[in-house]
Formats: C-alpha cells, sequence, structure tokens
C-alpha cells in the first residue's frame, strides 16, 4: 500500500500532519492525525452540548493521548487506546461501533449474556447519531493537542466549554515528561540541545558505508557557542570531526597572535573556522582559509594535522615529487616537530576575516601576555570571499 502525508492548517487552530493509507489490493485504508507542534503548556478540555444533527458533523481533532467521554451513557474511550484522528463526533462514534461489532460473531459463540449487552449498547451509540435527545461530548487531553470546531469562529460558541487545565504529575509522566521541570524546559529549549548529543546517519567519506555523525552544542568559555561534528566509520576505521560556530559573522575581523615560548602553549584549546587562514612567519608558512576546515583541537593538534597534511600529499613527498623540493620539505616538517616539542619559538597567527575563530587565554579573565587579538575592518574582497557584499538584510522585500 501507499502512505500519503500531508501537513495542514486547522483555521483557529494550529498545523497538524495527516497520513492517509490505502491499499489496492483489498481496499483497506486508515487516516491518522499526529500535531506538527510540541506539547503544549498546559493541558485541554472540550466539552460540547450536542443538540442538533448539525453538530454531529463538528470537525474533532483526537490525539491517540486523550481521553473521550459521553457521560449520558457512561461511555468513555481511554488515553492511548486508538491513533489519533481527524474526522468528525460522528466518525468518532462510528469508529467506537465498528469497535465494538468486532469481535461480536464470537462473543455469541462464547458468551451469548456479553454479546447481548453489547448489541444493547451498540444500538444506543447509533441512536446518538440521531440527536433524539441532546447529549454532552467531553474530549480531555493533557498534551493540549486536541480540538473541537466551533462553526461559528472567531465568534464565541455558547454550545462549546473550552478549559484549560495545568497537567498533574501522573499526566506528565504518561506523556512521558518531567512534570516539575516541564515549565523550565519550555521556556528554553536550546537549553535541551546544550545536554544532548544529536546523532543522524551519513555515509563514510572515506569508503562510502553506512556511519553515523554526531552533533553537539558547545559552550566555549570567554567566546561562544559552537557546533562540533564528529564522524566514527566502524567498517574502515576512518574518524573525523569538523566544527562549526554557532553564531553568525562577527561585524569585524580576528587577528590572533601567540608567541610559542613554552611547551605548555600546545595544551592551549584552539577554534579554527573554515574562514580562518594560519601563519607561522619565521617557518615562512601560510594555510589558507578552507584547508583542514573548520577544527576544534589544541594548538599542538593542529600543528600535527599540518604536519600530516604535508606528508600526505603525494606531489610534495610522493613519487611525483621533484627532488630539490623534497628536502626542503623534509626540513620544513623537522622544524614543524621542534615547535610541537617546545624546542623552538615561533609566532603562530590566526586570520580571520568572519571572526569566529578562538585560541585560549590560559590567564582568562586577566591579560594574557603572549597573546594579541586584534579586531579589524574587513576590505572589499573580504566582504567578497565571504558573500557579504551581496547580502541585503534591509528593504530586501523592495
Amino acid at each position: 500500500g501507499v502512505t500519503r502525508l500531508l501537513l495542514t492548517r486547522i483555521p483557529f487552530f494550529k498545523e497538524i500532519i495527516v497520513s492517509s493509507f490505502a491499499c489496492d489490493s483489498c481496499s483497506w485504508s486508515n487516516t491518522e492525525i499526529q500535531s506538527a507542534g510540541r506539547i503544549q503548556e498546559q493541558g485541554v478540555c472540550y466539552t460540547l452540548a450536542v443538540t442538533s444533527r448539525q453538530d454531529m458533523n463538528r470537525e474533532v481533532v483526537k490525539t491517540d493521548c486523550a481521553t473521550a467521554r459521553i457521560p449520558e451513557l457512561d461511555f468513555e474511550i481511554p488515553a492511548f487506546t486508538q491513533k489519533g484522528v481527524l474526522t468528525t463526533i460522528e466518525g468518532i462514534i462510528n469508529r467506537a461501533v465498528t469497535g465494538l461489532e468486532q469481535d461480536q460473531p464470537i462473543r455469541r459463540a462464547t458468551d451469548e449474556e456479553v454479546a447481548r449487552k453489547i448489541d444493547e449498547f451498540i444500538s444506543k451509540l447509533k441512536q446518538l447519531k440521531e440527536v433524539h435527545s441532546s447529549f454532552t461530548f467531553i474530549i480531555d487531553d493533557p498534551s493540549g493537542n486536541s480540538f473541537v470546531e466551533n462553526p461559528h469562529a472567531p465568534r464565541k460558541d455558547e454550545a462549546l466549554v473550552v478549559t484549560h487545565y495545568r497537567r498533574s504529575p501522573q499526566q506528565a509522566a504518561m506523556l512521558g515528561l518531567q512534570g516539575e521541570d516541564l515549565t523550565e524546559k519550555a521556556a528554553d529549549p536550546a537549553e535541551d540541545l546544550r545536554n544532548e548529543v544529536l546523532q543522524f546517519n551519513t555515509n563514510c567519506p572515506e569508503c562510502n558505508a553506512p556511519a553515523s555523525t554526531n552533533m553537539k552544542l558547545v559552550q566555549i568559555p570567554h567566546f561562544k557557542e559552537v557546533i562540533i561534528m564528529a564522524t566514527n566509520c566502524d567498517s574502515c576505521g576512518h574518524r573525523t570531526n569538523e566544527v562549526k560556530s554557532g553564531g553568525a559573522i562577527e561585524p569585524q575581523g580576528t587577528r590572533i597572535t601567540l608567541r610559542i615560548t613554552d611547551p605548555s602553549d600546545m595544551t592551549r584549546d584552539i577554534l579554527k573556522s573554515e574562514t580562518c587562514s594560519v601563519e607561522i612567519p619565521e617557518l615562512e608558512f601560510e594555510l589558507g582559509m578552507g584547508a583542514l576546515g573548520g577544527k576544534f583541537t589544541t594548538l599542538e593538534g593542529l600543528l600535527k594535522d599540518i604536519k600530516e597534511l604535508v606528508e600526505r600529499n603525494p606531489f610534495t613527498l610522493g613519487d611525483s615529487s621533484a627532488p630539490g623540493k623534497t628536502e626542503k620539505l623534509q626540513e620544513f616538517i623537522g622544524k614543524l616537530q621542534e615547535i610541537i616539542e617546545g624546542r623552538r619559538n615561533v609566532h603562530f597567527i590566526m586570520d580571520d576575516p568572519a571572526g569566529n575563530s578562538y585560541l585560549q587565554n590560559v590567564y582568562a579573565p586577566e591579560e594574557d601576555p603572549e597573546l594579541q587579538v586584534e579586531r579589524y575592518e574587513r576590505t572589499f574582497d573580504q566582504n567578497e570571499e565571504l558573500g557579504l557584499n551581496d547580502m541585503k538584510t534591509e528593504g530586501y522585500e523592495a
């Protein structure tokens, strides 16, 4: 069969997702609904006095956690016994009748007395559809996502009473919520993201086997929030990590200069965004923006990545390399290793036009004598490279 999904908006209510299944072989069909929003801050109870046939045609959204009741018949559809549905009041009664009639042939054969009583109850439900006398229809939903149509909207409906209430701890537990922390979570949903590692499926960039990527929102002290993504492939063992800035492009570019004077400098945390270039003047070395991508590591980790980038390039140290160039690069790698081991003092410069890179100040919040951070105005070419010259955030409607 085929399941179709439709995102639709109910007037004076909210958006819902309607799923419809149909089978061509046996002609069986079914529809379900899910709320497209989150669980509401309060539960809701709709009480409708049904007095005419027109009331039977009112649209009803009944989620799977809602309870439907008709007090006059002492009839109740408990929570989680039916899937969510978008129907009418008549449709809910028809669905209840169908459910009760389903096992009647077996009951008549095994327990005739019970079957007779259920037949009587079914006939009472069917009489309700004719509305010979008024009755009360109640939907109680702790999630707050159920709905009964008001045909007079936006005017008030005298026959319909809508009551909002605070969930009890038992109702919150039934919905899978921590009843006490519900208001705090609703107030700051970003807090959940900070405490949770999100995971999504992807393919390994090396062997293309199915793998998973973990994503975490991290607050860097004295800086800003960043998003760290790490991929680990079980098939080939390839591991990679990447970091994205969680904020916007800063108004000014940032140039960070660190004078490496001690082996302990290698343990400083470093955030190199994908727009940041790296320079070591003493080695006449410069790494352009985009190389190595975004990294959140230590200074030692970044220097080892640079060393590995040079060593793995077949055109520099492989069979395709020129003889004279190989000696120079081997000498460069040796000097880089001396820096990593703390035997050579150099200046390490990070230039990020987007202002989203960071180098740890071990004396924070005091000034670091070896660390210099400069803010500067970007040039037209730098703005062009970042795509800012064509970006229009005000007056774009015209």
